[in-house]
């Protein structure tokens, strides 16, 4: 399956369903990568909390996700507008 994420709350909603479908607790995974279980609660459910890269991919990994990046389809520019945050 292939989901484009284009807000932190919809990242949160990935990592959360996804953190269940593997049968985890949050203090499983926050103990997987070696943070709090309250900073991945706010990660998960208000998209807020900020980790590193490595930790990010640490839990895809966890996860067993992974991270794509590609071009926009038919050419379309990121304009940067109030309901797309810029990363």
């Amino acid at each position: 399956m292939k989901i484009i994420v284009h807000t932190p709350t919809g990242l949160a909603e990935i990592l959360q369903s996804a953190r269940k479908a593997c049968g985890m607790t949050q203090a499983q995974a926050a103990a997987s990568l070696g943070i709090g279980q309250p900073r991945l609660s706010a990660l998960e459910t208000t998209g807020t909390a900020s980790i590193s890269l490595n930790q990010m991919l640490a839990l895809f990994s966890l996860y067993e996700l992974e991270l794509c990046v590609q071009s926009r389809e038919h050419g379309e520019l990121y304009e940067a507008r109030e309901d797309r945050p810029e990363w």
